[in-house]
């Protein structure tokens, strides 16, 4: 995934932040953070210099609010604003991209986790339609499915985790590189073939 801002993006959706409303310097890292889904957490030291730019040049006013200092946008933020609607609209729409790729990954993990909770309930069901009686707490069985439900919790963490930390590095303009990706790739096969032969014993 490219990163969420281009060069200049990110000073010109400033702009268009505050021409919705005034807004002190945490509301707009926040305003970043839920109109890219969590996939840019932007920090103090990139949104403030931005901010004190744009108040040079004149496109910004800065007063303070208590302890807190509120950025509203000057009739000539506005006119660049109102310039460079289109501009603007490409940036939301590469936003709303970013979202949708984040929400297809969501709606993924839910289809397979309601398919695993199928299969459960499934063999719930036949179990208890067998005249077998259920098996003892001290049975084989029983310890492989806590077992199977701990594995897989700790695949979901790992892939969760994984997913955040690239995710994150790539949002924020950082490379990755394909032997980055090979090498993860090669590491994962690495497991999948160690835990088959230990399965297979």
């Amino acid at each position: 995934m490219p990163p969420v801002f281009q060069h200049g993006d990110l000073r010109l959706y400033l702009l268009s932040l505050l021409d919705e409303q005034p807004l002190h310097g945490y509301g707009i890292m926040q305003a970043l953070g839920e109109r890219t889904g969590g996939t840019y957490t932007p920090s103090a030291g990139t949104i403030y210099p931005r901010l004190a730019k744009l108040e040079e040049e004149g496109l910004v006013t800065k007063t303070k609010d208590g302890r807190q200092a509120v950025y509203a946008i000057t009739d000539a933020g506005r006119a660049e604003v109102r310039e460079r609607a289109d501009e603007i609209e490409g940036i939301q729409e590469g936003l709303a991209d970013s979202v949708r790729l984040i929400a297809d990954g969501v709606r993924a993990n839910v289809r397979e986790a309601m398919k695993s909770l199928r299969a459960d309930l499934a063999a719930a069901s036949a179990a208890q339609r067998s005249e077998e009686p259920p098996p003892a707490e001290d049975d084989p069985r029983v310890a492989s499915r806590a077992e199977l439900m701990r594995a897989e919790g700790a695949i979901s963490s790992f892939r969760g985790s994984l997913r955040a930390e690239l995710r994150t590095h790539v949002a924020r303009g950082g490379r990755l590189d394909a032997a980055v990706v090979d090498a993860l790739q090669r590491d994962l096969d690495g497991i999948v073939a160690r835990v088959r032969d230990v399965l297979a014993r």
